[in-house]
């Protein structure tokens, strides 16, 4: 790659490293948010669970946004409202304060990230150049998580408002450079299209009514839940009415067609309602039950930033020998093994019985977030990127925000007290979530195996593979040589 494309990678890596390091930081620094403004766990889960709401329920069409707009324009424009929101967060003095800056703060990333990831995939020619970027872009995601977990519990022993001052200072910088070095792209196109903006509130509230439900569930009766929750499929029901009818829609509906896209999507949906469950979980079983301290715990989870080494070192080696889809099922057994090993969590475990499991989380990560993100985008037209892009993240955001919804209704329903035991009775039960959502997307993945083996048997006598699979976009022009030429 050229040095000016090394350039903008680095842009890109700088602005998805700094979301990873927003999350992680806050995570730690929960039960420090928790004691200063007095909140409930319900309300507490609503802090983290705000900022993916806002993520996932706007991906789509911040995705549809970055095809119609120009990349650039939405990546550096929706960077600053990131850089706003994240520091008017710090200035927080009730709990709705902060659940309002961070839900702004997730609708921003929604706009800014896959503006990012298809800079990305339209720049670098599709193979093995973009490949290596889109796991090194992984890997750097990974590494300002495992970062923002020390930096978080050092910030938030001098002050939890550190954890949403400090991306601002880091936020100008990316910025910064974003204006100096991503050029500008040539204004699309837009004759005969528009922004589905009845997709998007369809569907945004379809997913804020579903978490909500979910989240409610031990709190109501249960008339009130399935009402909440059916009322959610129905607004589905009635995106995909929208998108069929639209002339510009959200998604085109034939994008759907992609196998390999469709199962991406459904196995990382699970995987992060997985992942961010399980973290949530893990972190309240550290400082409020074992009573550690905020850095010790940035510490201990500190080993699952081993992926950001093996994503871009191991990882492409890996499926240049066996695939994405092999890596990807494997990463998925491997995060079911993580899971089951904290199954018998006791009172009193030493953090040589927690290290395997949180060892082989990170493990996992490396194996499934960047693979999952090339399969999702690849094969996908130039000008549909954006969407491919929002797609994916929109799984992410949303399996999070189920996987938090989910694992905190369990652990309210299994704690019957405030005694050490009842806590850990509802960690432990809270723990099967995460477990269950890794063997459905392992499922999900094995499936893939199973299709792409069919296909391979099916395939010419003479040697001849045949190719990925393809969206039936319009246009199916070649990738240009972009940024990596």
């Amino acid at each position: 790659m050229t040095g000016r494309a090394w350039g903008v990678l680095f842009v890109l890596c700088g602005a998805i490293f700094l979301e990873g390091i927003d999350v992680a930081m806050l995570n730690v620094a929960l039960p420090a948010i928790r004691e200063d403004l007095d909140l409930s766990t319900g309300t507490l889960q609503w802090v983290m669970s705000a900022y993916v709401l806002g993520y996932g329920g706007f991906m789509l069409l911040g995705g549809r946004a970055a095809d119609l707009f120009g990349r650039r324009r939405m990546f550096v424009l929706w960077l600053v409202v990131f850089l706003l929101f994240s520091g008017l967060g710090g200035l927080a003095t009730e709990g709705w304060m902060l659940i309002v800056a961070r839900f702004v703060t997730g609708v921003a990333a929604a706009f800014m990230t896959p503006a990012g990831l298809s800079i990305i995939t339209t720049g670098f020619p599709e193979g093995p150049q973009r490949d290596k970027a889109l796991l090194v872009y992984a890997g750097t995601a990974a590494g300002g998580f495992s970062i923002g977990l020390v930096v978080g519990g050092l910030l938030s022993a001098i002050d939890w408002r550190w954890v949403f001052f400090a991306p601002v200072i880091l936020s100008l910088g990316i910025l910064l450079a974003a204006l100096a070095l991503i050029p500008a792209s040539p204004r699309p196109d837009r004759t005969g299209q528009g922004v589905d903006l009845a997709g998007a509130v369809t569907v945004t509230a379809g997913i804020l009514l579903l978490v909500f439900g979910v989240e409610r569930a031990t709190h109501v009766p249960a008339a009130w839940t399935v009402g909440t929750v059916g009322t959610a499929l129905l607004l589905f029901l009635a995106f995909a009415g929208i998108e069929r009818a639209s002339s510009s829609p959200l998604v085109r509906p034939g994008i759907f067609r992609s196998g390999s896209l469709v199962r991406a999507n459904a196995a990382g949906l699970l995987f992060a309602a997985g992942f961010f469950g399980f973290q949530f979980i893990v972190v309240l079983y550290l400082q409020e039950l074992r009573g550690w301290s905020s850095l010790q715990t940035s510490f201990a989870l500190i080993v699952i930033g081993v992926d950001a080494v093996l994503s871009p070192l191991l990882t492409p080696k890996l499926v240049a020998r066996f695939g994405h889809a092999r890596v990807i099922f494997g990463g998925l057994l491997v995060a079911s093994l993580s899971y089951a090993l904290f199954l018998p969590l006791g009172a009193d475990w030493t953090y040589a019985a927690m290290f395997p499991g949180l060892l082989l989380l990170g493990v996992a990560f490396s194996l499934v977030y960047g693979p999952l993100t090339i399969v999702a985008t690849d094969g996908v037209a130039e000008e549909e990127q954006g969407v491919a892009g929002g797609l994916l993240y929109t799984s992410f955001q949303f399996g999070a925000a189920l996987g938090l919804s989910a694992v905190t209704a369990v652990n309210i329903t299994a704690t019957d007290g405030t005694s050490p035991a009842a806590l850990l009775d509802g960690y432990r039960a809270a723990l099967v979530v995460p477990l269950a959502a890794a063997l459905i997307a392992a499922a999900v993945s094995a499936y893939g195996l199973r299709t792409r083996r069919a296909r391979a048997e099916s395939a010419p006598v003479d040697g001849h593979r045949a190719g990925p699979e393809r969206s039936d976009a319009p246009g199916g022009a070649e990738q240009p040589a972009g940024l990596g030429s």
